[in-house]
């Protein structure tokens, strides 16, 4: 059997941001399928240990990991068109997502739901709610999605890219959102992007992979001041530079 990601070690402290950054095809979306423990069982297998504050979490039942996802670990995956049920509407999907996991009566759930889309900048939720997935654009799903997540308060959130499908406005209201989080309620958060901008913005260490393996890992401002691993030098090299030309004054008599 072949392997696709080795010899991966880190550790998630409470309300620290980890930056996993590195090219398409590195490994980042796989690790995070592995702890989540969505990989099919019947291809792939995980080896070692997998704990979420003490609890063993490889090899589990899919019954009992999924009273897991949800509420003590929030997924926002890359692609939202893919997240939700189409034949559902938005505030069902919400509201079933939240009773779940909680106690909460419908119309609690409703309220929480309401709030969690105000939240992250979404425009009359209550009229988002009575919709379904088709009828929103990526971004608003994005930050559905991103709503749900967030609003169990979860003790461990991994975002896949959680800003791709965003505006520029809209990206800086999710990171606020998600630094709110890890602040508020002592969130540990895996951050997944290949957006340096947004990991020097949210993240506290950076972890960076190449062919299935973390090459190097550091606090984020070492990491971006200087970088040990030719690969880091390379990635943080790619990123577009505007040119800055000279300004010449001119004299006016």
């Amino acid at each position: 059997m072949q392997s696709l990601v080795h010899d991966l070690h880190f550790e998630m402290k409470p309300g620290k941001v980890l930056g996993l950054v590195g090219e398409s095809g590195s490994g980042k979306t796989i690790t995070c399928m592995s702890v989540l423990q969505l990989l099919d069982r019947k291809t792939t297998s995980v080896e070692g240990s997998i704990r979420l504050q003490g609890r063993e979490l490889n090899g589990l039942r899919e019954e009992e990991m999924r009273n897991i996802r949800g509420k003590e670990i929030g997924f926002i995956m890359q692609n939202p068109m893919n997240a939700f049920s189409p034949v559902y509407t938005i505030g069902n999907q919400f509201i079933e997502t939240i009773r779940t996991h909680s106690d909460l009566s419908k119309k609690q759930a409703k309220e929480l739901a309401v709030d969690s889309m105000e939240a992250v900048n979404l425009p009359d939720p209550s009229r988002l709610m009575r919709k379904y997935p088709f009828q929103l654009s990526g971004g608003m799903l994005q930050r559905v999605m991103i709503a749900i997540s967030m609003c169990l308060r979860p003790s461990l959130v991994i975002a896949d890219e959680p800003t791709t499908a965003l505006d520029v406005t809209n990206q800086l209201q999710v990171l606020r959102q998600l630094d709110r989080l890890r602040s508020e309620c002592g969130t540990s958060i895996l951050l997944i992007s290949h957006d340096l901008g947004v990991i020097s913005e949210l993240a506290d260490e950076v972890a960076v992979m190449h062919k299935g393996r973390i090459v190097e890992r550091a606090d984020v401002f070492q990491l971006f001041d200087h970088p040990r691993h030719e690969y880091t030098k390379k990635l943080l090299h790619s990123r577009p530079v505007l040119p800055i030309k000279e300004q010449t004054k001119e004299l006016v008599l």
